[in-house]
């Protein structure tokens, strides 16, 4: 299947509002990615702003979930299939009982009570109180993918640092959230009452159906 061009945000929020995926990366199936889907003119331009920039937009409306999602890499799900994705990836754990399982470590949860705690946090702030400075502990960036792919904290907006005359510049800042947060308990784990295994065979079978020439290796990798 062939998808639409993208020329805005709301292009983005539209299609995937339509196909509940979307790898903002170049990936193992073609066609499969912002990277590919977007108007070249709009990639790295000084005049008008692009999916770079789209990004914090997109995640402050609340009509998508936006985060490292796809095999460490970031990407866009859909409001309508991220309880599943959320229910296959902590495959029924809430954090604190898959820490109470010792299936986190105490540096995961470190980072995650810190992020629930403050509903919302700069990633730059987050090490800080997390002691990830220079000299402090190692590892923040394994750690905070790890948090995202299994769905735990997601980005909820990036902020851009302004100059004396007010001027934004440099690359956005991540703002980190819990789905908890941003969406409300009830609706984030509102396919908690199907089985993980029957999560992963929705999603599998929805992208199979929007990507008949994918092969199953490929959609496996896409949905972790």
């Amino acid at each position: 299947m062939r998808f639409r061009e993208i020329h805005s945000a709301a292009d983005i929020v539209g299609l995937v509002q339509e196909i509940g995926f979307l790898p903002f990366f170049r990936n193992e199936i073609p066609g499969f990615s912002v990277a590919e889907l977007c108007a070249p003119e709009l990639w790295m331009s000084d005049d008008v702003e692009g999916p770079w920039e789209w990004k914090g937009p997109i995640a402050r409306t609340k009509t998508c979930i936006y985060g490292k999602i796809f095999s460490g890499k970031a990407g866009y799900v859909s409001t309508d299939w991220f309880p599943d994705l959320v229910n296959y990836r902590r495959d029924g754990y809430d954090f604190d009982a898959r820490f109470d399982d010792e299936l986190a470590s105490y540096k995961d949860k470190g980072i995650y009570d810190v992020v629930a705690e403050k509903g919302t946090i700069l990633s730059r702030t987050l090490k800080e109180k997390c002691n990830y400075r220079k000299g402090g502990n190692k590892g923040f960036d394994t750690i905070i993918t790890r948090l995202q792919m299994q769905t735990y904290v997601n980005i909820s907006d990036f902020v851009y640092m302004k100059d004396r005359f007010g001027q934004t510049y440099g690359w956005g800042v991540a703002c980190y959230s819990t789905p908890e947060t941003m969406f409300g308990y009830d609706w984030v784990t509102s396919a908690y009452r199907r089985d993980p295994a029957e999560s992963w065979e929705r999603m599998r079978a929805h992208l199979a159906a929007l990507l008949p020439d994918a092969p199953e290796k490929h959609l496996r990798k896409i949905l972790g």
